[in-house]
């Protein structure tokens, strides 16, 4: 966003008035009044235009913010820092998401189940429980997700690209943050911690499990003995109790 030019050094009453008319640029859509560029910029998110133009990617946006935000995407660059555990990440909006991780709390809210949320992104997708709707559909196996993100990592599989590398140990992944977590192996890194306990996890996911043991919560539940458990990954191998399945096959004894 270009920078608005100052006013000319003239009576001071002269400016203030010269100020106050370039502060009140109201948007004929909803009315909030903005400087005449930051009302441009707010014109082109509602009409949907993408006038700002990313070089490298050929992606467009609607505001120069935005595609300043997505160039640190090719830069690397993250300038915004956790001051509890020291990670960095590319855009402000990410940083308070992390944050609530540390601070346990949860603004966004179901009003149908009650079930609660940090992050906006993960309540949107968890509405869609609820709803049923699944927008966006895989051409290739005619899968359906709730979220465009969801339905591009999807499609990896088909393409078997994995364009995130390891400097380490060369291996690939189809996610960034898939790489990120990796990377935690060889460094040893574990930047998440529990304000209950103190004890320290590579992953969030892990911390998140963890907490459970502190609060009790078992959100995942059986669809038969309605039997509840604390981490997602404890349920499938309770189910084969009840339906005799026993995918593990010993190559020596054939048990």
């Amino acid at each position: 966003m270009e920078e608005k030019a100052e006013p000319e050094n003239i009576e001071s009453s002269d400016a203030t008035q010269e100020n106050t008319e370039v502060k009140s640029q109201p948007c004929d859509k909803c009315g909030k009044l903005f400087t005449s560029n930051l009302s441009s910029s707010h014109k082109c998110v509602l009409s949907g235009k993408k006038q700002h133009h990313c070089d490298i990617c050929d992606k467009n946006f609607s505001t120069s913010d935005s595609l300043n935000s997505h160039k640190r995407i090719h830069t690397g660059k993250k300038p915004y820092q956790c001051d509890v555990c020291d990670e960095t990440f590319s855009r402000k909006g990410r940083l308070s998401d992390h944050v609530r991780i540390h601070t346990g709390e949860r603004p966004y809210h179901c009003d149908i189940c009650d079930k609660s949320f940090s992050r906006r992104d993960h309540f949107s997708q968890h509405k869609c429980i609820h709803t049923g709707e699944k927008p966006y559909h895989c051409d290739v196996c005619g899968k359906n997700f709730s979220q465009k993100g969801r339905l591009s990592i999807h499609r990896r599989i088909h393409t078997g690209e994995k364009s995130y590398h390891c400097d380490i140990c060369g291996k690939t992944f189809s996610e960034s943050g898939h790489l990120v977590s990796h990377k935690r192996i060889h460094t040893g890194e574990k930047p998440y911690y529990c304000g209950i306990c103190s004890k320290t996890f590579s992953v969030p996911s892990n911390l998140v499990s963890h907490i459970r043991t502190h609060t009790g919560e078992r959100p995942f539940q059986c669809d038969i003995c309605d039997e509840t458990f604390s981490t997602k990954g404890h349920l499938p191998g309770h189910i084969r109790t009840h339906t005799g399945e026993r995918p593990y096959h010993c190559d020596i004894c054939d048990k």
